[in-house]
């Protein structure tokens, strides 16, 4: 059957290689936002690496494996959010297939439909299994804005419209930039090298604007948090 052709397809030794450090990516960062209490998430950069040059299945099961494993070995509170992660991968690779991982610009587009799915799958999980407050540096939004007086559902979901698309474009600029450091000769050896094809001498500026968009966002996010905390 073709839909299970699909999903072979999208697995070959190097995806089986590149998940494990893909995972390992996934939790360092994920860790570190949480010790630090920041306000964005930086848990599915290497979710979307492999579901943009692997495919939506190895992008989806990485992000499910990636929560999985760091729920039970390290933090429980990131096992809950597994179906997230899952959905996280999907999007991102049929993004991927779209073409809308082949200029930065289209990538945005790609961070944004990410960032819905996720503040989508989310809240329902964020309300009804930890009542609106997680462990995540975004519940202080939450809290303040249970504050004014909306509720938990609404303020939720607010704070996830929030800070997603922060988050989802960054994650997805960021595995844009590491993916145009690699070499054609290298990504042609995963299942979907044709996700990232784009114009050539383009590479080294794309992948500058990448990186600055992402530093400005997160400047962005950062002013944003100051001002609603202040």
């Amino acid at each position: 059957m073709k839909f299970f052709e699909d999903i072979k397809k999208d697995f070959n030794t190097m995806i089986w290689v590149l998940i494990p450090v893909a995972i390992a990516i996934n939790i360092v960062m994920g860790q570190i936002v949480v010790i630090l209490k920041l306000p964005i998430y930086l848990d599915s950069i290497g979710t979307v690496l492999v579901a943009v040059i692997g495919g939506p299945w190895a992008g989806a099961l990485t992000g499910a494996l990636s929560n999985t494993i760091w729920g039970l070995l390290i933090d429980p509170n990131a096992l809950p959010w597994w179906p997230v992660a899952f959905f996280i991968g999907l999007v991102a690779g049929f993004c991927a297939k779209g073409g809308l991982f082949k200029t930065w610009w289209k990538v945005l587009i790609a961070g944004f439909l990410i960032a819905l799915t996720a503040a989508i799958v989310s809240t329902p999980i964020a309300v009804y299994i930890y009542g609106g407050i997680t462990a995540s540096g975004s519940s202080f939004i939450t809290a303040y804005l249970l504050q004014t007086g909306q509720g938990v559902f609404q303020s939720v979901f607010s704070t996830n419209f929030l800070v997603e698309p922060v988050d989802k474009i960054s994650t997805s600029l960021l595995a844009f930039a590491i993916i145009q450091g690699l070499s054609s000769r290298f990504l042609a050896r995963f299942p979907r090298p044709e996700n990232v094809e784009i114009e050539q001498g383009a590479e080294r500026t794309q992948l500058f604007i990448a990186v600055g968009i992402v530093i400005l966002l997160v400047l962005i996010a950062a002013f944003v948090l100051v001002k609603i905390l202040g």
